[in-house]
């Protein structure tokens, strides 16, 4: 069994990337920041499930507006205030995320999330080439995740471990994750999750692709599945 683990930036010198094998006990083989197109695309591949901290799509309503927008024929909403531009701006996943955790992921419609969503959509249709179905709802092998919103749902602390000056709080929350899962074999890669929120993120993406495949997850509501096949899904653990 291979997990990979994305923490998709648009910039590749900051892209985390994780592998992870096994069954009952699992062992991190691969930790790093720095990942290109190639090497990802490569991975997903061959994975049993590949978790990419990345929104998978945009908003069907915010689509359709743009469709509509550059063709003139966008009709006249009935208000243009808050309320209708937050529901172009949240995909039905934000949402539910909301809803259940009260974390509001970024808005890949209004936010700079937009960029790597951008060069996600580039590996997604790379991957069509190659044969791959990447089922935006997380039927098949690629799954979205949020790792700060599974950190929440872990009883685990969920802010204030990302960037340079929060080095201490993040390395322990590395030891706090070694004692809670016992089953992963860190294999060494604990100072390079406790240096840099990228690695750990991609560590994470590639354990909640595990508990996916393990039903440990929230999946889409047979409501909203259709739509989550276009806009994509946030997986949470149960």
């Amino acid at each position: 069994m291979t997990f990979v683990g994305v923490d998709l930036a648009a910039d590749p010198v900051r892209t985390g990337f994780a592998v992870m094998r096994g069954e009952g006990r699992c062992v991190l083989e691969r930790v790093e920041v720095g990942a290109e197109d190639e090497t990802i695309i490569e991975a997903i591949r061959t994975a049993t499930r590949a978790g990419v901290d990345v929104p998978l799509g945009w908003p069907e309503p915010f689509v359709d507006l743009l469709r509509a927008h550059a063709a003139g024929t966008l009709p006249a909403p009935g208000t243009t205030g808050p309320q209708w531009r937050r529901g172009l701006a949240m995909r039905a996943t934000d949402r539910e995320v909301y809803r259940r955790i009260g974390l509001t992921p970024l808005s890949v419609s209004t936010d700079r999330i937009a960029h790597p969503a951008m060069r996600w959509a580039g590996i997604e249709a790379r991957l069509r080439e190659f044969g791959l179905s990447p089922s935006r709802d997380g039927s098949g092998v690629i799954c979205e995740v949020y790792p700060a919103a599974a950190l929440r749902c872990w009883s685990l602390p969920y802010r204030g471990y990302k960037g340079k000056k929060n080095a201490a709080p993040r390395a322990d929350l590395v030891a706090r994750l070694s004692q809670q899962f016992t089953w992963l074999d860190w294999n060494g890669h604990q100072d390079r999750c406790a240096a840099d929120d990228n690695a750990l993120d991609a560590v994470l993406a590639a354990v909640i692709a595990r508990e996916v495949d393990l039903m440990r997850c929230v999946p889409p509501p047979d409501a909203l599945r259709d739509l989550a096949s276009r806009e994509g899904w946030i997986w949470l653990p149960q």
